[in-house]
């Protein structure tokens, strides 16, 4: 007999963390418990206040459903979960889990042997100029070679000194610098700060304006001389042909997949699908999961065999994270098999 159970967890910010939506200094997040013949899968729906499209008043009502029709097996739960991306990555990870040899290996690999790592980049929070720039020198010194910076919430012209001062120092062969804006800019000063941006040899940025203006958007895709990835341009949007549509409408350079937010492995999997036919590539990111979902990801990215450096290296942003194996090293994620999983739920 399959039963299911579900539990919200608070994490909390070591400090306070900048994003154009505001400060974060908590991140509530839920585990998805499965139990059958004295064996558990856990799955996180990691769910994203202010951006998550599943962001809604009765998220809790549909995780209990979820609970209560957890029989009507994976497929049609993914089916009836279409409008709650973050509650579909976490049964399809619960079931994984719980269907595996232990409940944290979902995707046996060499990088879940600890065999190899996954190169990631490095993140800089939003903040004033001395907090961004120990970042950056943090950063440099823990060995990232891809640097990808917040930008949108000081003014533009201290966050372009600041990035300039890193190019002055590093050339793009040394260091791969990434920008994202978070909608940022506007369509009418866009392409100007594009422009200025592209002189600083970088390599892409996330979501210049807000996502929702497509033609907009495709219009910045055409004519930018910096590669542009699209982010929140993904999420709320939930059929194949809708996807199809945005993909086909901008053309992008590059999407990247947040699982938590665009539908799990499935969902991610469509957009990657999409997105090759317009010649696209792409990139996965982590949402601010616990590290249950973090490795969850991490696992799955690695069966991709994307080159790309990716945005997995949230996970030590919190003071009462899930211990895990998983640890930055190197500008990689990887797994220290001296480490245990410790885990409470």
């Amino acid at each position: 007999m399959l039963k299911a159970s579900y539990k919200q967890y608070i994490l909390n910010f070591k400090q306070a963390s900048g994003t154009s939506r505001g400060i974060l200094r908590t991140k509530e997040t839920y585990f998805l418990i499965l139990e059958k013949d004295n064996k558990r899968g856990i799955g996180e729906c990691g769910l994203f206040r202010g951006l998550s499209a599943d962001d809604r008043p009765d998220y809790e009502e549909k995780l209990q459903w979820v609970c209560d029709n957890i029989g009507l097996g994976l497929e049609r739960l993914l089916m009836e979960l279409m409008q709650f991306p973050s509650i579909q990555f976490g049964v399809e990870q619960a079931f994984l889990s719980l269907e595996g040899v232990t409940p944290f290996e979902l995707f046996p690999s060499k990088f879940s042997k600890g065999e190899e790592a996954i190169s990631i980049n490095g993140l800089i929070w939003m903040g004033d100029k001395s907090f961004m720039q120990q970042q950056i020198k943090d950063k440099l010194q823990q060995g990232f070679s891809t640097i990808k910076m917040k930008i949108g919430a000081i003014d533009f012209e201290t966050e372009f000194n600041l990035l300039k001062s890193i190019r002055k120092e590093f050339s793009s062969k040394e260091i791969e610098l990434r920008v994202d804006a978070n909608g940022a800019f506007t369509p009418n000063n866009a392409l100007e700060k594009l422009d200025r941006l592209a002189s600083l040899d970088m390599h892409s940025i996330e979501q210049p304006i807000k996502q929702g203006q497509w033609q907009e958007m495709a219009s910045l895709c055409e004519k930018t001389p910096l590669a542009i990835a699209l982010d929140e341009e993904l999420i709320g949007v939930f059929s194949l042909e809708e996807k199809q549509k945005c993909i086909e409408t901008i053309q992008p350079q590059f999407i990247i997949l947040k699982p938590s937010l665009v539908g799990g492995f499935r969902g991610s999997k469509e957009w990657i699908d999409i997105a090759s036919k317009y010649k696209a590539d792409n990139w996965i990111t982590s949402a601010l999961e616990s590290n249950i979902g973090l490795n969850a990801i991490a696992q799955w990215t690695y069966t991709l065999k994307n080159p790309l450096p990716q945005g997995l290296g949230t996970g030590s942003l919190f003071t009462n994270n899930i211990e895990s194996p998983l640890e930055v090293a190197k500008g990689s994620l990887q797994y220290n098999l001296s480490k245990d999983w410790e885990i409470s739920i």
